[in-house]
């Protein structure tokens, strides 16, 4: 077992972000994960001209679920084991301390917009599976697939990796096929691709992303709301819900603290209640980015600080007090690209990146 190497100077190398983040009265500003700049541009804009907290930020993740390039969120996200691309979302509005998500929904590009009418027009928080899909018909969805071409191949070579206990694969070629190798074999089954994009997908397969989005809104009134959105865990079981729908987990909103939000091993933060936990952590007059420390130092504890179990995963917590102080944490301080962790802000200028701060700083 390896001990917890966290030190008082990485602590404050990864808590950079948090000096431009002073406390004061409330404004109008946007966090969101990594890929959340556009999020939060649109979202800060919207609070700007008046209009509610929930709907500014619920507009700002549709760019991401819409967005074919992003494969972790909505359309274009990479499927479950079968192949389906299955999509989880919540809500929180603070002014009136609702909730709403919808879990392993298909076919729907918005999952975000179902979350919202399951608050607004049921007595339920969360709706899953055919009854959320039916559900999001009879509001006048339209169906669609949302596996893309990218995201399919990824998928495919996904699945001529599989192997049984004997080695057999039966999405390759048989025994008797003339042996070409693995790279040509691919290029033969996907002429249109090119070398980038194999790359990419031999990639995700060997290292499946979790992704997701979360955006917190506060206007300058103070009124906070958030939402989380993700086409969940690359070639999950399907029917596997992660803490994206969760409330309390993937998203907690309390309009007299804050609000907080993650990304990344869902299951992890599931056992943690993560978004609870930062926001409570915030109420005890923590910083944003110290609480969502804690809620990483507990992830940390479930594997008794076992560094070598703890690198299998990342997460990632985002938070938003109700007087504009923000903060983030993650895990790692990189991924396993090797890339600094950041998350991203907007109070009312261009949409910018910060480093997130970090619980552990090598990753072996």
């Amino acid at each position: 077992m390896q001990k917890l190497r966290l030190t008082r100077r990485s602590w404050l190398a990864g808590s950079a972000g948090l000096a431009a983040a002073q406390p004061g009265s409330a404004k109008t500003i946007a966090v969101a994960s990594n890929n959340g700049l556009g999020a939060c541009a649109r979202a800060v804009e919207m609070m700007r001209a008046g209009q509610d907290t929930l709907d500014a930020v619920i507009a700002g993740v549709n760019l991401v679920e819409e967005d074919p390039n992003d494969t972790s969120v909505g359309y274009g996200g990479l499927p479950n084991e079968e192949g389906v691309v299955e999509l989880d979302a919540c809500v929180m509005h603070g002014p009136t301390r609702r909730a709403g998500a919808v879990a392993s929904i298909r076919n729907i590009k918005y999952p975000s917009r179902v979350a919202k009418l399951v608050m607004e027009q049921t007595d339920h928080i969360l709706l899953a599976g055919e009854g959320a899909l039916r559900f999001a018909r009879a509001h006048g969805f339209e169906e669609e697939n949302l596996l893309t071409e990218r995201a399919r191949l990824a998928w495919m070579l996904w699945k001529r990796s599989l192997r049984d206990g004997r080695g057999h694969n039966n999405w390759m070629p048989g025994m008797d096929a003339p042996d070409s190798g693995p790279a040509a074999r691919l290029g033969d089954l996907f002429p249109q691709a090119d070398e980038e994009t194999l790359a990419w997908a031999s990639d995700v397969v060997r290292h499946p992303p979790t992704g997701t989005i979360n955006c917190l809104g506060l206007n300058a009134k103070g009124e906070i709301s958030g939402c989380t959105t993700t086409s969940g865990l690359a070639w999950k079981i399907a029917g596997r819900v992660g803490d994206s729908p969760i409330i309390a987990a993937g998203l907690f909103v309390d309009q007299d603290v804050g609000g907080a939000g993650s990304t990344g091993r869902g299951e992890e933060n599931i056992r943690v209640a993560g978004g609870h936990t930062v926001v409570e952590a915030m109420r005890q007059g923590r910083s944003p980015t110290e609480a969502c420390l804690e809620a990483l130092r507990r992830v940390a504890r479930n594997y008794n600080h076992d560094e070598k179990k703890l690198a299998r995963f990342d997460l990632s917590f985002y938070a938003l007090r109700k007087d504009g102080v923000y903060g983030s944490a993650s895990l790692w301080k990189e991924s396993s690209a090797g890339q600094r962790r950041q998350f991203a802000v907007n109070d009312g200028g261009p949409s910018r990146h910060e480093p997130c701060a970090f619980l552990l700083e090598g990753r072996r």
